[in-house]
């Protein structure tokens, strides 16, 4: 099983990568997941059983710009379900046992975004579990209405007007095995995939031709998404992001401070915290009891702080519904914030947490894979992700911004303190389409 461990030096910076391999002979789908905050990565990487057929080089060659319009109606219901399914995955994860008092922290729309890839190749029971367990209706959507709607998500990533944010996949097929040419086709036009031949037999060969391909992807964050993979391994899907955000107003390093993070009730463990008072967008949700700070990025993403009295209250009621009203009811005012400087970084393994979300058939060898291939006996192994977090002073570039609110001190007033130094939870999200990158809750940020 194929571990990444990727250190970032940039400022705020937060990684992604998932993989997930498909063997023969009811072995399964391994998929590796990575994540960084300010400059965010992720690859996930399919990789299928072997055949006998060679795959042709046309998949190789760059997509157009163009993208088919998908209908307004079929991308919304895909964006909900997307956002649905962030917080069903959270929930999953919190509960799970290895979960229990750790830091979470995980790339929803990497989970997502392979899965429903994953989807294009299955067929009966088991497309209809990968639907229903994405949150797909599929009595209103289509595997061509996702299909679309995945390609719309990706071209809006890629707008030249977030110079700062590319998103893609690539599609690595053994020498001797042939895909259909539909599956093939759906993943170039949809997914964006890049195409390559590799002789997956040749287990170290493969793997390094994957790690170039990725870290080249990633900026060089992630240069070892594959250590090993299986001979019988017939084809690797990747999909990658790469966002590199900046605050839109810095935390001056002059006050970061030594202080104290309150793990839980007995336990306190010693924490740097950046500091900056000035006027931030923030709202404070009674039902919940939590307080929400928003960290704007030098683009429309953001990041959302949640810091409630009782976190279970939070966790347990987090729905899309709240980041819509977060943000639209968020008020500017003056606060003396405090964060803590952190590097995180988490694993797991979805195969127990999506069989609880339904898809099931994808690990037996009853999978139905056959949009793939006909060759029987495909099906997913295992489901792994890791993602690392990053967070410092730097992680945003000082703006006009800076210096208007400076003199905000000198208020009569006192100032409201806003202290994140008890667990939190955090989400990376795209203001417009509210789309979630990114999710977590941070127990301890010193481990």
């Amino acid at each position: 099983m194929a571990r990444v461990f990727i250190r970032c030096s940039l400022r705020l910076t937060q990684i992604t990568s998932v993989l997930l391999c498909l063997r023969f002979d009811q072995e399964k789908i391994t998929m590796m997941m990575r994540a960084a905050v300010g400059l965010c990565v992720l690859s996930a990487v399919i990789c299928v059983g072997r055949g006998h057929h060679h795959l042709g080089h046309s998949v190789d060659k760059t997509v157009q710009d163009t993208v088919a319009d998908g209908s307004a109606n079929s991308v919304s219901l895909v964006n909900e379900a997307n956002k649905e399914f962030s917080f069903r995955l959270y929930r999953k994860l919190a509960a799970h046992a290895s979960s229990q008092a750790k830091n979470i922290f995980f790339s929803p729309a990497s989970v997502s975004t392979a899965l429903a890839a994953l989807s294009v190749g299955a067929q009966g029971e088991t497309h209809r579990q990968l639907f229903s367990g994405l949150g797909f209706n599929g009595s209103l959507l289509t595997q061509t209405d996702v299909a679309q709607a995945f390609q719309m998500f990706l071209q809006r990533a890629n707008n030249t007007s977030q110079e700062d944010a590319n998103e893609g996949t690539a599609v690595f097929v053994d020498n001797n095995f042939k895909p259909k040419p539909e599956f093939l086709q759906t993943l170039k036009q949809s997914y964006f995939a890049d195409g390559f031949n590799v002789d997956f037999a040749k287990t170290k060969e493969s793997a390094d031709t994957i790690n170039k391909y990725v870290e080249e992807k990633t900026n060089g964050k992630i240069d070892k998404l594959v250590e090993l993979l299986d001979p019988n391994t017939v084809m690797c899907l990747i999909s990658y992001i790469y966002y590199k955000g900046k605050w839109a107003t810095q935390f001056d390093p002059r006050l970061t401070k030594q202080g104290d993070f309150n793990v839980d009730e007995n336990t306190k463990v010693p924490a740097v915290m950046m500091n900056r008072e000035d006027r931030f967008h923030t709202y404070h949700d009674h039902e919940l009891k939590t307080t929400v700070l928003q960290l704007p990025f030098n683009s429309s993403y953001s990041m959302l702080l949640m810091l409630p009295d009782v976190m279970a209250t939070l966790e347990n009621a987090i729905s899309p519904n709240h980041v819509t009203k977060w943000l639209k009811a968020m008020g500017r005012s003056n606060h003396d914030v405090y964060i803590p400087k952190f590097s995180i970084k988490t694993s797991y393994n979805l195969n127990d947490v999506l069989a609880g979300m339904g898809m099931t058939d994808m690990f037996s060898g009853g999978a139905n894979l056959r949009g793939i291939s006909e060759e029987h006996g495909l099906a997913v192994s295992d489901i792994v992700h890791q993602a690392t977090l990053d967070v410092d002073e730097a992680g945003a570039e000082a703006s006009a911004v800076t210096g208007i609110f400076v003199g905000f001190s000198a208020v009569l007033d006192p100032v409201p303190v806003l202290k994140f130094n008890r667990p939190f939870m955090v989400i990376i999200t795209e203001r417009n389409t509210e789309k979630i990158l990114f999710m977590g809750k941070i127990i301890n940020p010193t481990v």
